[in-house]
């Protein structure tokens, strides 16, 4: 028998079983590879939308939860309007304040103006600017000694009871104080009808049966003699 002569080390060809040999990168399966990417895209995913939600649900709950959130201090504070001194008595005149609920970043709207009116001594009146109508800011006329409105012509007197037009009550009025040298107003309730006006009766008050107010309202009213015929 002729010995069979060996395979030189260069002409040897090696065989390996996948499976026995885990650290090849070779061996990977496929599928576990596009799994493993469809994981990792949709977690990122799910990353990526919890923060543009939680973005977009910021203003919202500072929207909503806003109101509850503010402090009863800020709503029941008293602002200074400044030295009582400052106010001439007998004048009228017109103050800014910065409104305590506002945030910083409300800029010039959480200033608010009012009508300071000194009416002798330590006796002050403090009104809304807002004409008790519709809103629209009144104006002092310190010649006629009147509030005007200029979008439905309504008029106060001096001490903001009512003098003409739509409107059925006075001004608004602030709840104020004098504290050591200062005027102070309680600035965190705005002055509503839910709070305090100028009383002044309605304009037309008719007492009775709904029969009685009913005639009363259709009865014609008396002419003068020369529209008589």
């Amino acid at each position: 028998m002729i010995p069979s002569e060996p395979t030189p080390p260069s002409d040897q060809v090696t065989t390996t079983d996948p499976a026995a040999n885990p650290t090849n990168p070779d061996s990977t399966n496929p599928k576990t590879a596009g799994h493993s990417r469809r994981v990792f895209l949709f977690k990122l995913s799910l990353l990526v939308n919890g923060a543009v939600g939680a973005v977009l649900a910021v203003p919202i709950l500072g929207y909503l939860l806003g109101p509850s959130l503010k402090k009863s201090s800020s709503e029941n504070s008293w602002i200074n309007l400044g030295p009582f001194n400052d106010f001439p008595e007998g004048e009228t005149r017109l103050v800014n304040y910065r409104n305590p609920v506002t945030t910083p970043w409300d800029g010039q709207t959480g200033d608010i103006p009012c009508w300071v009116r000194r009416v002798s001594g330590n006796t002050f009146q403090v009104f809304a600017i807002n004409c008790a109508h519709l809103g629209c800011p009144v104006r002092w006329f310190a010649q006629s000694k009147l509030f005007l409105c200029p979008c439905h012509g309504g008029a106060y007197y001096a001490d903001g009871t009512r003098a003409s037009g739509p409107p059925e009550r006075g001004l608004f009025e602030y709840d104020h104080k004098i504290s050591g040298n200062s005027l102070l107003i309680s600035a965190g309730k705005m002055p509503t009808l839910a709070t305090q006006a100028c009383a002044e009766p309605p304009l037309t008050q008719i007492e009775g049966s709904p029969a009685v107010r009913l005639a009363a309202i259709e009865q014609p009213k008396s002419r003068c003699s020369s529209c008589q015929t």
